[in-house]
């Protein structure tokens, strides 16, 4: 009888101390999904924030990328005739920093699409995240890498300085076709991987709509008009591709606080029920006890 009685003791025991594991547990959960919860509704104030000023700074370099484009199509450039197997170069543009859906996939896909249909093209990376996606299936094909963008709405002075760079391996493998890739930012919502066509200084010269535009015979125009392409090509990229990673980071993260928001609740009802469990559970062996010394 003792023992059977030291037995459902023990067997009692060990239940309520599982209750109580488990009710930590779940406590300790709960606090970390609160912590998770502050951190992305953070984020995502500081997203907002810094949204303004990146729209603003597309929007500016959007009216510079008009203008150029509207020479280049007076200009015919985008007829001029092009070898039959073009030495091409791909500038792929992204930035440092995650947590922000998948806009770093996208442009790693659309340049792997390219790739694939020339291999022989080699590759500019501007940003770590895309450097990652192009290395792990065409390591090779980078010849250029840049880092530390992303961090503040891009200005003319940092396309600049990467356009340099790439002038003078255009100098050293002189490329007949130049494509650069970017996020496009459509909306708050979404965004596009889009590709863009730059001309070199042959083809500027080539193009027949050139002559329309009272231009000196022995200035270097086509060079200067070249260069200065990149740089504003560039800087519309990064700009476009800023404003779109930081939308998307908004609302990754607001995505997030509402996941944590659901998993408050989930928990938040279970720890109030193995609680209340853990309580009946006390008070039917406290009875019980009392029962049994009557």
């Amino acid at each position: 009888m003792f023992a059977r009685a030291g037995v459902n003791a023990a067997r009692t025991v060990g239940m309520q101390s599982r209750n109580y594991a488990t009710l930590r547990e779940i406590e300790m959960r709960l606090k970390s999904i609160k912590n998770i919860e502050k951190i992305t509704k953070t984020m995502k104030i500081v997203a907002s924030t810094r949204l303004g000023r990146a729209q603003k700074a597309m929007a500016l370099s959007r009216v510079y990328d008009e203008a150029d484009s509207e020479v280049y199509t007076h200009a015919e450039s985008a007829k001029v005739e092009q070898p039959a197997e073009p030495k091409s170069l791909i500038i792929a543009v992204s930035s440092d920093k995650g947590l922000c859906g998948s806009i770093h996939s996208q442009i790693g896909k659309a340049t792997k699409k390219i790739l694939a249909e020339k291999p022989t093209a080699d590759v500019v990376v501007v940003g770590d995240k895309i450097k990652a996606q192009v290395q792990r299936s065409n390591s090779e094909s980078i010849v250029l890498a840049f880092n530390g963008t992303g961090k503040a709405a891009p200005t003319f002075v940092e396309a600049s300085l990467i356009a340099d760079e790439i002038l003078k391996l255009q100098a050293q493998k002189k490329y007949d076709s130049v494509e650069i890739l970017y996020n496009k930012f459509v909306s708050s919502v979404s965004f596009a991987p889009t590709a863009k066509n730059l001309y070199n200084e042959e083809t500027i010269k080539q193009s027949k709509g050139l002559s329309a535009y009272e231009l000196d015979e022995d200035s270097n125009v086509p060079v200067a008009m070249s260069e200065f392409s990149l740089a504003n090509s560039l800087l519309v990229a990064m700009a476009e591709g800023h404003a779109a990673e930081i939308s998307a980071r908004r609302n990754a993260m607001d995505n997030a606080s509402k996941n944590a928001g659901e998993m408050i609740n989930k928990y938040s009802i279970l720890y109030n029920r193995t609680r209340q469990a853990v309580i009946t559970n006390e008070l039917v062996d406290i009875i019980t006890g009392a029962s049994s010394l009557d």
